[in-house]
C-alpha cells in the first residue's frame, strides 16, 4: 500500500480523500492534483488495503479504480455503501465501458469518471463530492421539511427518504407518475439537498419545443450555422452546467434527439450546431413522464440504451387516490395559499367536504384538487366550504341536468354537471387526437379542425399534459 499527504485527520482541517489504484503513475497524478485543491490523499493498492483504511480513518470521498489486482471496484463500491454509507464513493472506470459505470451508480455510486482522466472533469467530480458532505445532513433537512411535499402517509415518508438518498448520488434519476403528482417538485427537491444546489436547475418541457428547433435549443448553435442564426446561442444542457437539467415529459423526445442525448448521458459532452468539436458539460441529468416507458420501448418509439441510461434509479411518485389520507392536509395547505394570494382570510374545509374530496379518485390528481379548491372557495361565503361548494365530475347524478328549475339551485347545479360533461367529452377527443397523431400537436389540431394556438389553450384549460 501506498501513502501520501500521511498526516492526521486532527493536523489538519483539510478534507481527505481515499485514491484506491494499482497503477503509481496514476496515483502520483491524481494525489498532485488533489493536493492543489487544498485536499489531503491517502492512496491504497488493493481492495484491502482500503477497507483497511477506510475502518480505521474518516474519508470525505473515495475514488476507486475499476480492476485491482483482488478484486473489482464495484465490490468495494457495494462495501462502502453496506459499512460506511456516508462516504461518497466515485469510479475510475475504462474508456467506452458505460456498462460498468451503470453498475456503479445502481449499487450506489456517486459519479464515474473515464480513463484517460480529463483532470478539469475529475476536479469537478471531487469538488461535487466535497461539497455534498459539507452540511449534508442539514441541507437535507431543511428542504424535505419545507411545507412543499406534503402528506404524512407511508408512501410519501418512503418517497422522501428516497429522495434523501438519491440526492448524495449524481446518478441519472427517472421520475415517474401521473400527470400532476409534482414530478418537476421532486425534481426540484433532489437538487436542492444535492451538492448541486448552488448551481442551476433548468427545467426542459421536452413535449413543448417545436421539432425543429429541438437540437438548437438543447444543444445551443453557432452563429451562421443556419438561416437566422445571427449569434452564438448557449443551449439549455450548458445553461445548467454546474446544476441540475430536468427533462420533462422525455418520452416526446423524438428519436433522433434521443441518440443526441444518449451522448450527453455517457460521455458528458455536446456538440452546437454548427460546431465542430464536442464541449464537455457538468450536469446532472433528471428525467421524468407520465408515460410508461418500458412499453415505449417495447413499440420502438424510445431508444432501449437511453431508457437504461436515464432510469438508472427510477422514483414513482405516488397518485392522490393513492395516499386518500393525505388529502385534507393538502387542502389545508391550498387553501392558504390561495388566502395569502388575495389577502383574505383562510377558508375552512367542513368534515364533510373533507370526506366528498376523499371518496374522489382525481385523475388530474394534486393539480386537480387545487382547481376544484380554487372553484369552491369562490363559490363559498361565510368562510367554510361544504360539500355543495364541490363540484366534481362525478358528484352530481346526472338526473339533475333533465328538468332544471329557472334560475333556481337546480338550474345552476345542472349547468355546472352539464358543464363538466362537455369538459370531459372535450377532454376524451383531445386525448384520443394525441394518441393517434403520437402527440404530435400540430397534427392533432388539424384532426380537430381547430387551430394549433386553440388547440394548446384547450390543453392547458384541461389540465392534459
Amino acid at each position: 500500500m501506498n501513502e501520501a499527504a500521511a498526516s492526521p485527520r486532527g493536523a489538519s482541517d483539510r478534507p481527505v480523500v481515499l485514491v484506491v489504484d494499482d497503477e503509481p503513475d496514476l496515483l502520483e497524478l491524481v494525489s498532485l492534483t488533489l493536493s492543489r485543491m487544498n485536499l489531503t490523499t491517502r492512496t491504497a493498492s488493493d481492495l484491502n488495503g482500503a477497507r483497511r483504511l477506510l475502518k480505521a480513518e474518516r474519508f470525505d470521498l473515495c475514488l476507486t479504480d475499476m480492476r485491482l489486482p483482488d478484486g473489482d471496484g464495484l465490490d468495494l463500491v457495494a462495501w462502502i455503501q453496506e459499512n460506511k454509507a456516508s462516504v461518497p464513493v466515485a469510479v475510475i472506470t475504462a474508456h467506452g465501458n458505460v456498462e460498468s459505470a451503470v453498475r456503479a451508480l445502481k449499487l450506489g455510486a456517486f459519479d464515474f469518471v473515464s480513463k484517460p482522466l480529463d483532470l478539469g472533469v475529475l476536479r469537478k467530480l471531487v469538488g461535487s463530492a466535497i461539497r455534498l458532505r459539507a452540511g449534508a445532513d442539514e441541507r437535507t433537512a431543511a428542504s424535505l421539511q419545507g411545507a412543499r411535499l406534503l402528506g404524512s402517509s407511508t408512501v410519501m415518508e418512503q418517497l422522501r427518504d428516497m429522495i434523501a438518498r438519491v440526492a448524495r448520488s449524481q446518478a441519472p434519476v427517472h421520475i415517474c407518475g401521473e400527470s400532476g403528482t409534482g414530478k418537476e417538485l421532486v425534481a426540484r427537491m433532489i437538487h436542492e439537498c444535492g451538492a448541486r444546489h448552488e448551481g442551476p436547475f433548468v427545467a426542459v418541457n421536452c413535449g413543448a419545443i417545436p421539432t425543429e428547433l429541438m437540437e438548437s435549443e438543447l444543444f445551443g448553435h453557432k452563429r451562421g450555422s443556419f438561416t437566422g442564426a445571427v449569434a452564438d446561442k448557449k443551449g439549455l444542457i450548458q445553461s445548467a452546467e454546474g446544476g441540475t437539467l430536468f427533462l420533462d415529459e422525455v418520452a416526446d423526445l423524438p428519436l433522433h434527439m434521443q441518440v443526441k442525448l444518449l451522448r450527453v448521458v455517457q460521455e458528458k459532452t455536446v456538440r452546437p450546431v454548427g460546431e465542430a468539436r464536442e464541449e464537455t458539460v457538468d450536469v446532472r441529468i433528471l428525467s421524468a413522464t407520465h408515460r410508461n416507458l418500458a412499453d415505449l420501448v417495447a413499440q420502438g418509439r424510445f431508444r432501449e440504451d437511453l431508457f437504461y441510461r436515464i432510469n438508472v434509479i427510477e422514483l414513482h411518485v405516488p397518485a392522490l387516490r393513492e395516499r386518500r389520507g393525505d388529502i385534507a392536509e393538502i387542502a389545508e395547505a391550498i387553501l392558504l395559499r390561495l388566502a395569502r394570494r388575495t389577502n383574505a382570510a383562510p377558508t375552512a374545509l367542513s368534515a364533510e367536504a373533507v370526506q366528498t374530496l376523499q371518496t374522489y379518485p382525481f385523475p388530474g390528481n394534486v393539480r386537480e384538487l387545487e382547481n376544484v379548491l380554487e372553484r369552491a372557495l369562490t363559490l363559498s361565503s361565510e368562510g367554510v366550504i361544504t360539500p355543495e361548494h364541490i363540484r366534481l365530475r362525478a358528484s352530481v347524478p346526472p338526473a339533475a341536468t333533465e328538468a332544471p328549475a329557472p334560475g333556481g339551485t337546480a338550474a345552476a347545479e345542472g349547468s355546472t354537471a352539464l358543464g363538466s360533461q362537455l369538459e370531459s367529452i372535450e377532454r376524451d377527443a383531445i386525448i384520443k387526437a394525441l394518441e393517434k397523431t403520437r402527440y404530435n400537436k400540430t397534427a392533432a389540431a388539424k384532426l380537430l379542425g381547430m387551430s394549433f394556438r386553440a388547440l394548446r389553450y384547450r390543453i392547458k384549460k384541461l389540465g392534459i399534459e
